[in-house]
This record gives structure tokens, C-alpha cells and sequence, in this order.
């Protein structure tokens, strides 16, 4: 695999490489799923692998910065955002409200990043238990992908910071609706020094997004892994782009946040001006953030992709103030944007 530089290129080694190889992996889970013996494990599973393919789709780009391990980043790749949807999934749509069971179920994610990890019964707070092993086969993959990294000492605190971040902001996220707010600022106050220019929403969605942990993975497989790598492309990814990434996912989701009584982050901007402002900020950072790090120029190119791909989507056309905000952003992220933008179009017509 290549590392792309121009948006054709990213584009074609997507569509040629990526893609055949993150739908032969997620085929693979959904048969694992298929035959999960709780029909409630089963079906939050195969909802997950259905509704959120794109997330495994869009996280397996960054297999192509592992050059020629890109099969193996991409195997790891598939696997932990599986656990990150199903999870989501089971916290969203759980009758549970209780802390301590997505706690629980969230120690997956850190056992999956550490690989003489052994694992628990990440069940073991709710009644639905009998998955048939499917959980701990995905953490397994992870792992055993890991293990065999000469690099992964390198990387692991990063990994690991990251995803507490993470799952942090999931167990806060999912608890009693009277309580999610007050616990997500008090956790935010406890990260404010490090990170004073952020609100406690925007704190809270850069937490949301796995595109960190993904491109430490693959640049891991690189046989010259210079030490402080792994620090840049944490501070890089870690808010900016990644803030960016999630702030887009709920921009384009308001409405049917709105519908179902759901927290929105972009429901606590004053105004549409506001936000609009904010986003700026966040594209000009992320921007300013990944010209530090190798292959720059492919790092510039999932920022401009996210504003694409996100901005395309037909939730966007639904909402007039929307696609007011969408103009502005694909005009700041220049041509690479609209290119993503109109063949994302195209391809959904």
C-alpha cells in the first residue's frame, strides 16, 4: 500500500484497497456475531456491524500509513472500532443506567491495546452474559496484532491515554440524562490546565474519536520509529483532529438528536456563529497541528476528507442552517475538500 498525497490518490487506494480489505474483515465479525446465544448480545452486535460500517470503513485509511503491513493495521483497525460500536451500542440502547456496567464492558478496549492483558467477564454487571466468546475474540485479535510489534512499547502510553479519554467520556456520557452534564464539566475540570481553550463539550467530543489510536498503530508497524513520534502524533490527533472529527459527526446529527432527546455537543454553542467560529478554530489547529508530523501532506488529507465526507452527508441537506455552516467549512478546507465533498455526492446519487 501507498501513502497517498493528492485526493485522487487517497480516493483510488480507498476504493481499491482499503475498502475490499475493512468488508472482509467486518464479514467475518458479523459471522462471529451471527452466532452470539443471547439474542440481546446478538442483536446490538449485527445492529452495530450494520449501522456503523462506515466508522471500520473510514478508520482502515489509515492502514495505508503502515505501508507494507497495511493488511495487518487494517485487521486491528476493523477489530477495535468493532468494540468501540458494539459497546456503544450496549450502553445507548441498554436498560441499564449503572456506571459500573460501562465501566466494565469498557475494559475491553483497554485490554485490546495491552497485549499480556488477561481478560475478565466484561459482562459481569448486567444480565445479558452468553456472547459465545465474540468480545474477547475481537480483544484477541487486537492483541495479538500488538504483541508482535517491536514498537509497541513506544506507543503503548499514548494508546493507552487515549483510550481512557475515551472510554471516560463514554461511561459519563451514558448514565442517568439529569446527571451526564454535570459529570462530563466535573471531568473536564479535572484535564482543564492542559487543554485551557476548550469548552467542556468540545473536551468531551475530542475524547469520542479513535483516529489517534489508529494512526499510532500504523506508523508502530514502521521498522524506524523515531521515540518522540508517538507524543507528536498523540498531540496532533489529540484535541484537534479528532475534535474535529466528532464536533462534524454531531453537527450533522442535531436534528435527529433533537427528535430523540439525545446530548448534542454542538447544542451548547450560544448561536450558529458561534459554532461556525469554533469549527474554524478547530480546522485552522488541526491544520497548524498534523503540519508537524511525517507525510504531512496524507494527514491533510483526512482533514479535508472528514469535512467531505461528513458534510455530504444527506442529513446535512435536511437542516437550511446545516448546510449554511457546511459552505463555509468546505470553502475553508480549500480544493481537496470539495473534491471529497462532490464525489462523495456523486457516489450517494
Amino acid at each position: 500500500m501507498n501513502i497517498p498525497v493528492s485526493p485522487w490518490a487517497l480516493m483510488s487506494e480507498t476504493c481499491f484497497k482499503v475498502l475490499p480489505a475493512a468488508r472482509s474483515d467486518l464479514n467475518h465479525w458479523k459471522i462471529q456475531a451471527q452466532q452470539i446465544p443471547n439474542l440481546e448480545l446478538r442483536k446490538q452486535a449485527l445492529t452495530s456491524l450494520a449501522d456503523k460500517q462506515f466508522h471500520c470503513e473510514g478508520g482502515s485509511i489509515y492502514g495505508l500509513l503502515a505501508k507494507n503491513h497495511g493488511r495487518e493495521a487494517i485487521r486491528f483497525i476493523v477489530a477495535y472500532q468493532t468494540i468501540s460500536d458494539y459497546l456503544d451500542n450496549l450502553c445507548d440502547r441498554s436498560t441499564s443506567l449503572d456506571p459500573e456496567d460501562f465501566r466494565a464492558l469498557h475494559e475491553s478496549l483497554i485490554d485490546a491495546l495491552t497485549p499480556d492483558a488477561k481478560g475478565t467477564n466484561y459482562y459481569r454487571v448486567r444480565d445479558d452474559q452468553a456472547d459465545g466468546g465474540y468480545l474477547q475474540n475481537l480483544v484477541r485479535t487486537c492483541q495479538d496484532i500488538l504483541g508482535k510489534m517491536r514498537n509497541y512499547p513506544k506507543i503503548a502510553p499514548a494508546l493507552h491515554e487515549l483510550a481512557n479519554y475515551y472510554c471516560d467520556l463514554q461511561v459519563h456520557k451514558h448514565i442517568k440524562v439529569e446527571e451526564r452534564v454535570p459529570q462530563l464539566k466535573m471531568w473536564f475540570s479535572s484535564h482543564q490546565k492542559r487543554i485551557p481553550e476548550l469548552r467542556w463539550y468540545e473536551f468531551s467530543a475530542c475524547a469520542g474519536s479513535t483516529l489517534g489510536i489508529f494512526c499510532l498503530v500504523a506508523y508502530a508497524f514502521h521498522q524506524d520509529l523515531p521515540d518522540e513520534l508517538a507524543s507528536q502524533v498523540k498531540n496532533s490527533y489529540f484535541p484537534w483532529v479528532q475534535g474535529l472529527h466528532i464536533l462534524l459527526d454531531y453537527l450533522i446529527d442535531q436534528e435527529e438528536d433533537r427528535i430523540h432527546g439525545d446530548l448534542n455537543f454542538c447544542s451548547y454553542y450560544k448561536n450558529n456563529d458561534e459554532m461556525t467560529e469554533r469549527f474554524k478554530h478547530f480546522i485552522q489547529n488541526a491544520t497548524k497541528s498534523v503540519s508537524q508530523l511525517p507525510h504531512t501532506q496524507f494527514h491533510q488529507l483526512i482533514n479535508q476528507a472528514l469535512l467531505g465526507v461528513y458534510l455530504s452527508n444527506k442529513k446535512v441537506r435536511r437542516q437550511q442552517e446545516v448546510q449554511n455552516i457546511a459552505k463555509q467549512l468546505i470553502q475553508l478546507g480549500g480544493s481537496p475538500a470539495s473534491f471529497f465533498f462532490r464525489s462523495r455526492l456523486l457516489m450517494s446519487h
